[in-house]
């Protein structure tokens, strides 16, 4: 249970936001941005899985190794599953391991021959618009992930209007996973509605290799809402140029030095999100006078 959940915890026993906001150190702005979200999606975004792992690999005897590569020594041709066969029938009385153990013994050993894998068909960029009015195109990235005070990675969720530059969204979420991002996106469509297109590049969740036509669950879902997808070229970032260079500027504003937590580094992407924002329509302004 991460410090979101304690913290709403507390909130449902009765504590008083100001004195939790002031035990975390951020603002009550913040707290209150992360009691709303749980009232209004609930607590299935700020759980964290269990990273123990749903296998151990197992190691085999001695003799029984042994055995294993000397049989493949005398059938070079032949697979892990056949030899695996073997292995039975010769010493029926023995414990057999798994085709994927005997591969894996035979690969510690050299003795695997691989096929040549199939190159992969990379994704390819599609045609970008043009923005003229707020909500023609938005643009979507994860701003690199960075390690936090308390040793867990941040990964920064991104949302900003081409149009205006406008900066919509700055999520700070525990991975890129579609479930946590996705929750995101329906909060922005409903503070601003719609865009037009969604720019990305080709990772996930945005796109995915082995979708048809690269689609993943979440561009199937814009796609849904009536939404053009909109990708840059592989290795060109500079077709989403303004949202990278915004990226330069949060990165130097609230990574160095990073928040203790999420919820501190939470209320450093709120804080640059205003200021960066208030200080466009500034300039903005200044230009019309």
């Amino acid at each position: 249970m991460d410090e979101r959940t304690k913290f709403v915890a507390r909130l449902l026993e009765g504590e008083m936001m100001t004195h939790l906001c002031e035990e975390y150190g951020i603002s009550r702005k913040t707290g209150y941005k992360i009691w709303n979200r749980y009232q209004q999606v609930g607590a299935r975004t700020m759980m964290d899985r269990s990273r123990k792992p749903h296998r151990f690999s197992n190691q085999l005897p001695d003799q029984i190794e042994r055995t294993i590569v000397k049989l493949k020594r005398e059938k070079p041709q032949w697979g892990a599953a056949k030899i695996r066969e073997l292995l039975v029938r010769k010493f029926p009385h023995l414990h057999h391991p798994a085709v994927s153990t005997v591969h894996a013994t035979l690969d510690r050993h050299g003795l695997v021959n691989c096929r040549k894998r199939r190159s992969r068909a990379k994704l390819q960029g599609t045609a970008l618009g043009t923005s003229i009015e707020p909500n023609d195109i938005w643009c979507v990235d994860f701003k690199g992930e960075f390690m936090l005070g308390d040793r867990r990675y941040c990964y920064p969720l991104t949302i900003s209007d081409h149009a205006s530059r406008y900066l919509l969204t700055v999520e700070g979420l525990e991975s890129v996973r579609e479930d946590l991002a996705m929750p995101v996106f329906e909060q922005t469509f409903e503070e601003y509605g719609l865009p037009r297109a969604i720019r990305s590049d080709n990772g996930v969740p945005f796109a995915a290799a082995n979708g048809l036509f690269g689609l993943s669950r979440m561009s199937v879902w814009w796609l849904r809402l009536g939404i053009g997808l909109e990708r840059i070229k592989p290795g060109h970032p500079e077709q989403n140029g303004r949202h990278e260079r915004m990226h330069r500027t949060l990165k130097a504003a609230t990574v160095k030095p990073a928040g203790a937590n999420f919820l501190q580094q939470q209320g450093k992407f709120d804080s640059f999100r205003e200021e960066y924002n208030a200080e466009r329509e500034d300039v903005l302004n200044l230009g019309r006078v």
